[in-house]
């Protein structure tokens, strides 16, 4: 259902969007007061909804699964203008849904006797199973019945027509394609996340000729094998990950699909996070007295965005940045979080594979604490016990929008990637006037310059940063001296070297071990005036990998502020994470022995 509070979620107004020019679009943007258009925007989303809600009365609204094997409720959701029928699971996330998709395609057909192996290497990360041609009639009855107690929909891939699994007529029509979506849609209670066809399972239908099976279209493995060729079990999540502490099963393939692969990143990879409760009255205490010492100095002066509230201020982001990981980045080890001596209240500290570590546990001079810098914290990260090589560094501001790989942030072969930002770092050496972010990428161009003989120009984005422990205990010893007055500097200072978010990537590029990457980012100023429309945009399209929420400035009105935040967040991601006491999520337990058909229970799901 639209929500008339964010009226860029409106199917008319993309409509709108894709049928008039850009160019059109900004002469009228210039032309139009903007509050004429915000008017416009709520009568189309309204408008919506009222078509919404004539085609979920017709669909049979919400209502409970009644001739379902599945005891969830069935409610009718809007995927990419369509309105399909989706099973409602609390805690549903990307990863389970692609993961139960699998799970119900294989377990039915294992069930009926059906030929059939999991392939890889599609280059899409949907997951694929590969059934021979002849059976091609029997996967259809399987499935039309399969769909008719469990509402599932067939396509010829993510961009083709939808249809209903029950629909005799709908197989016919795609009878031509050798390559089929099987999707079971999923939501989660409040409507605000829906996992369609993207989400789903792919159908291969090999030919057989001449003793072979051959594949309908390229993958990276195998594409013809005999048509007796020997069948081996490997785990599901080989052909669709999920966290390491959950288990879906096993499932047939092809000993060459069941192999690791080149491209296949076989290296651990953690998240670091630092974080700070600023509303603690004994670290605000701390902070205090620290920064009146500083100021109190002959030459302690300090920028006034070095030690403002803004750069402390906590608006609950860590949980929902938590929950983002929790949500599309199921392959993270472990996550640690470095704080003063703090914990947030609602974290589930027993969680397997979350610890807290107090800075006291990191930094090689506990005479540098405590401190109120992170370009100090940063550069003692790679001091973290039992952290991985392969590890990225987050703020709490930070967020994964969708679904993200690993080779999004790192070779397989180790090497990182970084993300440059079009913004430039100022000319000219740093000084007492420069912002602090300024003054430190002068350093940083300053090192690299003595080292390599280049000049740096530009500052990185804000996401999350890629980083290997060996490159930073590395940087530690190649620039002793800046790395020393970096640790040491209570506040953000002239002399700060950004050694986590900057050094570290130009450094390792310089010595081949890191390439520039690409990634689908956008950073959201919540200062600004159009940040509530940005946050609209991004919750109505969610079409970026990584997006940041950052304020250097107190706001005119923080409660506004926080309340708009808050809203957004909420409705972002609403799934609480395992990671929070409150969510009602139990530690999972491994199985004893893997069955060959284990139920998506841990998941929070009912498979058929």
């Amino acid at each position: 259902m639209v929500s008339l509070n964010n009226p860029e979620a409106s199917a008319l107004v993309s409509t709108y969007r894709s049928l008039v020019p850009a160019g059109a679009r900004r002469r009228i943007v210039r032309r139009v007061p903007g509050t004429l258009r915000t008017s416009v925007k709520r009568s189309l989303a309204s408008a919506d909804a009222v078509r919404s809600a004539v085609v979920v009365r017709a669909l049979g609204g919400n209502r409970k699964a009644g001739r379902h094997t599945s005891d969830l409720p069935v409610r009718v959701v809007r995927v990419a203008g369509r309105h399909l029928r989706a099973v409602e699971v609390p805690g549903a996330t990307a990863w389970a849904a692609r993961a139960r998709n699998l799970h119900i395609l294989v377990s039915l057909l294992e069930e009926a006797g059906i030929d059939h192996f999991c392939v890889r290497g599609t280059g899409s990360p949907v997951p694929c199973v590969a059934v021979p041609e002849r059976w091609r009639a029997d996967v259809e009855d399987l499935l039309q019945v399969a769909c008719a107690h469990n509402p599932g929909y067939l396509g010829a891939g993510p961009q083709g027509q939808v249809r209903p699994g029950t629909a005799p007529a709908a197989w016919r029509a795609l009878r031509g394609q050798r390559v089929l979506r099987m999707t079971w849609v999923v939501c989660d209670p409040t409507g605000n996340l829906v996992f369609g066809p993207e989400y789903g399972c792919d159908i291969e239908f090999w030919a057989e000729r001449d003793g072979q099976l051959t594949a309908p279209r390229p993958n990276k493995v195998v594409t013809e094998i005999p048509v007796d060729a020997g069948r081996c079990w490997a785990e599901q999540n080989r052909f669709s990950p999920v966290p390491a502490v959950y288990s879906t099963g096993h499932t047939r393939t092809l000993p060459e699909f069941a192999a690791a692969l080149p491209d296949d990143h076989l290296f651990p990879i953690d998240v670091v996070y630092t974080w700070v409760d600023d509303s603690d009255p004994a670290w605000r205490a701390s902070r205090d007295a620290a920064r009146g010492r500083l100021t109190g100095a002959p030459d302690g002066s300090l920028h006034e965005q070095a030690a403002n509230d803004a750069r402390y201020t906590s608006r609950d982001e860590l949980r929902y940045s938590l929950r983002s990981i929790h949500q599309y980045a199921p392959w993270v080890r472990n996550i640690f979080l470095v704080t003063a001596g703090q914990v947030p209240s609602w974290l589930n500290t027993d969680f397997p594979g979350l610890r807290v570590v107090d800075h006291r546990e990191i930094f090689s001079d506990p005479g540098a604490l405590p401190t109120f810098n992170s370009h100090a914290i940063e550069s003692q990260l790679h001091h973290i016990p039992d952290l991985a090589e392969h590890f990225l560094y987050l703020n709490d501001d930070v967020f994964f929008g969708r679904p993200v790989q690993p080779g999004q942030f790192f070779h397989a072969n180790g090497l990182t990637k970084f993300f440059q930002s079009k913004a430039l770092i100022p000319s000219g050496r740093a000084s007492n006037g420069d912002l602090p972010v300024n003054a430190a990428g002068k350093n940083s161009r300053g090192l690299i310059a003595q080292q390599f003989g280049t000049v740096i120009s530009q500052k990185m984005k804000h996401t999350p940063h890629a980083l290997r422990r060996s490159v930073l205990a590395e940087i530690e010893q190649v620039y002793a001296k800046a790395h020393r007055v970096t640790q040491h500097s209570r506040f953000r200072s002239p002399n700060d070297v950004p050694i986590a978010s900057s050094l570290h990537h130009y450094y390792a590029y310089q010595s081949a071990r890191a390439t520039v990457g690409d990634i689908r980012y956008v950073y959201i100023d919540l200062a600004d005036d159009l940040a509530q429309r940005r946050l609209d945009n991004l919750l109505a399209r969610r079409n970026f990998d990584t997006f940041c929420m950052n304020d250097t400035v107190t706001a005119a009105d923080p409660a506004a502020q926080s309340r708009m935040v808050a809203a957004f967040l909420d409705a972002y991601l609403p799934v609480p994470s395992p990671f929070e006491t409150s969510s009602g999520i139990a530690a999972p337990r491994r199985p004893a022995a893997p069955a060959e058909h284990q139920h998506l229970a841990e998941l929070g799901y009912a498979a058929t």
